[in-house]
């Protein structure tokens, strides 16, 4: 290619059945009530729900010490910390702010964040589902795109951004 067509862009049209992309200037919002919550001072900000693909892109954020969950995925997970850390009680490593995590399909594990992190942000694509177990393994929920898109909906409807918000998350 010679360097005065590098600068030109593509001249085709893209392919019609391609969906557009999504660009989220503001990953992590100015206004809080993009902040989906899920517990107790703990949130998870959508960045893409992939309803066409069974996946999700979101910001998880935590103001409190604590076990958040113990879940497993079927599919895998890939998380980067953005803010703090986080830990798994399976496990004796840490995931610290700027690490990058993957997490095998079919694991089960327990998040935890300790007492002296005032805030963890980590952004995870989950894969399928995130099935919550007991200590036994013994499934007592799951979320999966379509929850999370209706979490959002009812989220957004009651803090006045409306239920169309989330639509510009799903493709």
């Amino acid at each position: 290619m010679s360097s005065s067509d590098a600068w030109i862009p593509y001249r085709h049209p893209q392919p019609a059945e391609s969906p557009p992309e999504l660009i989220v200037p503001d990953a992590i919002p100015k206004d809080e009530r993009v902040w989906v919550p899920v517990g107790d001072r703990v949130w998870f900000r959508p960045l893409l729900l992939c309803a066409s693909r069974g996946y999700w892109m979101n910001l998880l954020k935590v103001q409190s010490a604590g076990v958040l969950s113990r879940h497993r995925h079927p599919q895998p997970v890939h998380g980067y910390v953005i803010k703090g850390r986080w830990r798994y009680l399976e496990h004796d490593w840490v995931a610290n702010e700027g690490g990058y995590v993957y997490e095998a399909p079919g694991e089960t594990h327990t998040l935890v964040v300790d007492p002296d992190v005032t805030e963890m942000i980590t952004m995870f694509q989950v894969n399928g589902a995130m099935i919550y177990v007991d200590p036994d393994g013994n499934v007592t929920g799951y979320d999966d795109v379509f929850t999370r898109i209706e979490k959002c909906r009812r989220h957004y409807t009651a803090n006045g951004l409306g239920a169309g918000y989330v639509d510009q998350f799903i493709r």
